[in-house]
């Protein structure tokens, strides 16, 4: 996929409030600092478009951007731990958890899982959260590069393991490194082939 023009639309604390649901929208969660932003900017090549920070919590609304006119790709804020008070999270907890559930578009979630880490349990918890509701996710591994390959092999390894033992069938994941734009053609494809297979579906029905 040829990324010809992203640009921000709007940001909202209602998913009611969200731009009219008539395209594909791709999702992108994961636990506070795990390089979500970053992620985005390498996706759409455009360095200012999602706002990064070292400070965790950054972002705090349901931010949309079109993307070549044809989808919606959403920034969502991170659970886990930030800097914000116990209603704010809590607050954050309720906004997103009724937009993953009552947003009638939403294609797919981009579970965004640091992979310098081992299996966290508040990633875990998310994505049986996102299973039990049926709600279509994948898996993006992120930071890629701040280790070696064998390492990052082994952790997400560790993470197929541990979902392993719950899940009959895994979401398929993806390896990624907003540094050396690892995985953009994979993740980029993924929404293509989605988006395709959608339009199929709907001239079918037609």
């Amino acid at each position: 996929m040829l990324i010809q023009d992203a640009r921000f639309l709007t940001s909202n604390s209602r998913a009611e409030e969200c731009p009219a649901p008539t395209l594909p929208e791709y999702a992108f969660i994961g636990r506070s600092n795990v390089g979500k932003s970053s992620l985005i900017n390498m996706l759409t090549n455009q360095n200012g478009l999602a706002k990064t920070s070292s400070q965790p919590g950054k972002t705090q609304l349901i931010n949309h951007f079109l993307i070549n006119n044809e989808w919606y790709l959403v920034d969502l804020p991170g659970y886990g731990y930030a800097r914000i008070s116990k209603d704010a999270r809590a607050k954050w907890a309720r906004m997103i958890n009724f937009y993953l559930r009552h947003r009638p578009n939403l294609t797919c979630v981009m579970v965004l899982l640091d992979s310098r880490h081992a299996p966290q349990a508040a990633d875990l918890e998310f994505m049986d959260q996102l299973g039990t509701e049926g709600i279509p996710f994948v898996m993006v591994f992120t930071k890629a590069d701040k280790q070696s390959s064998s390492r990052t092999s082994q952790n997400v390894v560790q993470y197929l393991e541990k979902m392993h033992e719950t899940w009959d069938e895994l979401p398929q994941h993806f390896v990624t490194s907003a540094e050396d734009k690892m995985g953009r053609d994979e993740l980029l494809g993924f929404v293509a082939d989605t988006n395709r297979q959608l339009a199929t579906e709907a001239q079918g029905e037609a």
